[in-house]
């Protein structure tokens, strides 16, 4: 065990590697830069080409990444060009509390509605209630984040006004359980866009392999031997059935921060990915590069510890 994530954890490097020669190599064919984000026409051209050359942007495109990435690896990247003074280190730390919230609550949500629905989807097949749960599985997958966000801000915040439509707290004095409950009734409504398609996938996945595994031969050896089924769905059929749901659990770690960017905009959440979104804005590349190394960082570790927990869930699986 232990040699097999030494070698996965060896394959990381070069992928991080590449990932940073790719989003490096998009960022500079964008065009502009930082600086020419800056409309005052009293600034002369020679006093930004000075701006420029300073910050490194003059430099050979290998000598701007050999830079970076020398800084990277040390935990260094860089100032913010838009939050003068600031390192992006900084900046990120103040956004990733509040994306972290949201991604938790979202997969809590997720695993408390999606598990349940398909194993009783799964046990009492073609019934009304299956039928209705893979209606909302269809719905899930096909609704864009996006539009389903702008729908629910409609009818729940701006209609009803049960819930805010933006924000992650009401004040910055709150304290305690108030600042608890606060925060959550801010979660409510975006983390229920962010889960939605999850939601969906895991209940769709969960169905099917609780049905493939009731269908074995040794379901039925279980049964003919007078194994309750309250035994035989715990003992036997969830332990087989967990495989894909653990592998779609480590995807889940960074597809949630990924896809947390368009939901964190549309309910203009302060996490890092509205901080992504305006750093794009603006050009400020030192935080867009340290939020794709996090995001495809977090993507790799999810996948190791989808591997890990194969191993523990399912005895059969060995890495030797």
């Amino acid at each position: 065990m232990y040699k097999y994530i030494i070698r996965r954890i060896l394959i990381f490097i070069p992928m991080l590697f590449a990932l940073t020669i790719i989003v490096f190599a998009l960022l500079k064919a964008a065009p502009g830069d930082p600086f020419s984000q800056i409309l005052d026409p009293d600034i002369e051209a020679g006093v930004l080409d000075e701006q420029r050359a300073a910050a490194g942007f003059n430099d050979p495109i290998h000598v701007q990444y050999i830079n970076w990435l020398t800084s990277a690896v040390k935990g260094d990247f860089g100032d913010s060009f838009r939050y003068k003074g600031r390192e992006v280190t900084e900046v990120i730390m103040d956004r990733i509390p509040n994306t972290v919230y949201l991604g938790l609550f979202s997969l809590l949500i997720t695993i408390i509605v999606a598990i349940p629905i398909g194993i009783y989807s799964a046990r009492h097949p073609y019934s009304l209630f299956d039928y209705a749960a893979t209606g909302f599985g269809f719905f899930g997958l096909a609704v864009p984040n996006f539009f389903f966000g702008l729908v629910i801000i409609y009818l729940f915040a701006i209609q009803l006004g049960w819930f805010p439509s933006q924000g992650s707290i009401s004040s910055t004095s709150l304290t305690g359980m108030e600042l608890f409950t606060d925060r959550i009734h801010h979660l409510i409504l975006p983390g229920l866009t962010l889960g939605l398609a999850s939601t969906a996938s895991y209940m769709r996945y969960m169905r099917s392999e609780v049905l493939n595994v009731l269908s074995s031969d040794y379901i039925r050896t279980a049964r003919a031997k007078g194994m309750s089924e309250r035994n035989i769905l715990y003992k036997h059929t969830l332990r087989n059935a967990m495989i894909p749901i653990i592998t779609l659990f480590g995807f889940e770690i960074g597809s949630l921060l990924a896809g947390a960017i368009i939901t964190e905009g549309v309910f203009n959440y302060p996490g890092l990915g509205t901080l992504f979104l305006s750093s794009i804005g603006n050009r400020d590349y030192p935080v867009i590069m340290a939020i794709a190394f996090l995001l495809g960082l977090f993507i790799l570790v999810g996948n190791l510890i989808a591997d890990i927990l194969y191993s523990i869930v399912d005895p059969r699986i060995r890495y030797d």
